[in-house]
């Protein structure tokens, strides 16, 4: 089982003499068969080499919150005249590395922000270079703020309605009412217990994957089997599965990720596992639906919460 981005692989299934044969014999007179079984006899059976490259990088749509918060060193008190500057430098250093500055409220003990990021941007990484940098600007004893730093993920809708969301799927896009719907929905009935150490978190995200040109693909027993596979992925990568809906052409998944990792990272260890997985598992699906690839070079990423960004904007604001 290979569980890492890896380098690319090929499936390949080598024509018969006899298929050249027929082959050949096709493009050398019409014939109009009668009967449907000899239509099936005579469809070549050449499959080119797939080639499931990689995805490196995604196209993306999100919306990416998180309230962060740090304290000083040993609970030092930030002088009153300097909590203006403090406020300052760290919407300084955000507008430096590209981070959105949302909110910001400096403390005498400790700082609350929100903060909007990129796929591609880990909150680990996000406070590691807000607390390093201040501290080495301010004008403070060292050091200023004490190791560690409590992240939690917030966002348009809380973690309970996107949960709601995913269970709808099946009634959203009308599979409900068939007799053997080809969906598969997932929820973790204990979740697993992420631990980093110096961090206090609560990550959770809302990932929306997409099938190369929208191909219905998956089945309900595909779907099943993607998601036990997926669960190992996650097991041996440290991060959290919590509740996945597969439809034909898409998948929803609310994942939950170590402040070290990216949704990004953790959206790419997904793709490419599943892409890999399904052309050893199910070859047949790509040659059937005309794919090279199993997704769309682009992604949905949304962060919630126990909490709204709106109630946290405004509890930040009054506090």
């Amino acid at each position: 089982m290979n569980l890492t981005n890896g380098s690319w692989w090929s499936v390949q299934v080598q024509p018969t003499k006899q298929a050249h044969a027929t082959y050949e014999s096709h493009q050398r007179q019409l014939v109009v068969p009668s009967r449907p079984a000899l239509l099936t006899a005579m469809r070549p059976r050449i499959l080119c080499a797939m080639y499931l490259t990689p995805f490196t990088g995604l196209s993306w749509a999100y919306q990416l919150h998180y309230n962060l918060c740090f304290r000083t060193h040993l609970r030092r008190l930030i002088p009153a005249s300097n909590i203006e500057t403090v406020n300052d430098l760290i919407s300084e250093i955000c507008q430096r590395h590209d981070y959105h500055l949302l909110e910001c409220e400096p403390h005498a003990d400790h700082i609350r922000s929100l903060i909007s990021l990129q796929p591609s941007q880990s909150i680990a990484k996000v406070a590691q270079i807000i607390k390093t940098n201040s501290s080495r600007e301010l004008p403070l004893t060292k050091p200023v703020w004490a190791r560690g730093y409590w992240a939690r993920s917030v966002g348009r809708m809380r973690l309970d309605a996107v949960r709601q969301y995913l269970e709808q799927q099946a009634a959203h896009h009308g599979y409900a009412s068939r007799v053997l719907p080809p969906v598969f929905r997932f929820r973790a009935t204990q979740p697993v217990e992420l631990r980093s150490p110096h961090a206090w978190f609560e990550l959770n995200h809302h990932l929306v994957l997409s099938t190369r040109h929208r191909k219905g693909v998956f089945t309900s027993s595909i779907g099943e089997a993607l998601t036990e596979y997926w669960l190992k992925v996650a097991a041996a990568r440290d991060f959290a599965l919590d509740q996945c809906s597969v439809v034909p052409d898409h998948i929803h998944l609310i994942v939950r990720i170590l402040p070290r990792m990216s949704i990004e990272e953790c959206a790419l260890l997904l793709m490419n596992n599943g892409q890999q997985f399904i052309g050893k598992k199910y070859p047949q699906l790509y040659v059937e639906n005309g794919i090279e690839q199993l997704w769309e070079p682009s992604a949905y990423a949304g962060t919630c919460g126990d909490f709204t960004t709106a109630l946290i904007k405004s509890w930040l604001r009054s506090s």
